[in-house]
């Protein structure tokens, strides 16, 4: 090996170290946050309270995260990739049913969330929470951000989506589940079904015409 070749492999592991690390932090801080979520709602929570929960220095949090709001906010892209990494399965599970791939993917969204203690927290914030606008008011990074992930998996898996009405059918699941979530409306099975219904015609001309 060369002492360039050597030099680039150096730094190459020097990287993917460095990033491994920041890696460890983000969950390490992510998991103290979510255990201090399930027992209190966000607006009492500190960033000192975090810090010690998760062994670090509060400078630490603010050095990678900036503020408390964009802790706040990048918590709730973290939480919320775990539930999609679920829903693209189910999407990919169903990749011959366009159809019943909304319907399996939004109820099984629906049923994580239902069980999630971190949700709960969320969702019984009166206003005095200072979560809760992050999916709301404050959501459009992270709907945003899922909607771009959704409609990634639909082209993949549905012979002939193109990106533009693959992003309007992920945009719209995403706004369909998130108001679902806030405010219910008959069962988890009734709710993916009525969906289901909803998209299953636009769908259907999609694919035809593609």
């Amino acid at each position: 090996m060369t002492v360039g070749a050597a030099s680039m492999s150096g730094m190459t592991e020097a990287l993917s170290y460095r990033e491994a690390s920041r890696e460890l932090l983000r969950e390490t801080v992510f998991r103290a946050a979510r255990e201090k979520l399930e027992v209190r709602p966000w607006s009492e929570i500190t960033m000192s309270d975090i810090a010690v929960g998760a062994g670090v220095s509060r400078q630490t949090l603010y050095n990678e995260f900036g503020n408390r709001d964009e802790f706040g906010l990048a918590f709730v892209m973290y939480e919320a990739g775990k539930f999609i990494d679920e829903v693209e399965r189910s999407i990919r599970g169903r990749g011959q049913d366009p159809r019943g791939a909304v319907e399996v993917a939004l109820e099984r969204f629906l049923r994580l969330a239902a069980g999630d203690p971190v949700v709960a927290t969320l969702l019984s914030d009166d206003g005095t929470g200072g979560m809760l606008p992050f999916v709301t008011t404050q959501g459009l990074p992270v709907i945003s951000w899922v909607s771009e992930r959704i409609g990634a998996v639909i082209v993949e898996t549905w012979p002939g989506a193109s990106e533009g009405d693959a992003k309007l059918i992920a945009e719209s699941m995403v706004r369909l589940a998130i108001s679902y979530i806030t405010a219910p409306a008959g069962s988890i099975e009734e709710t993916a079904a009525s969906v289901g219904r909803l998209f299953g015609p636009f769908i259907d001309r999609v694919l035809t015409a593609a």
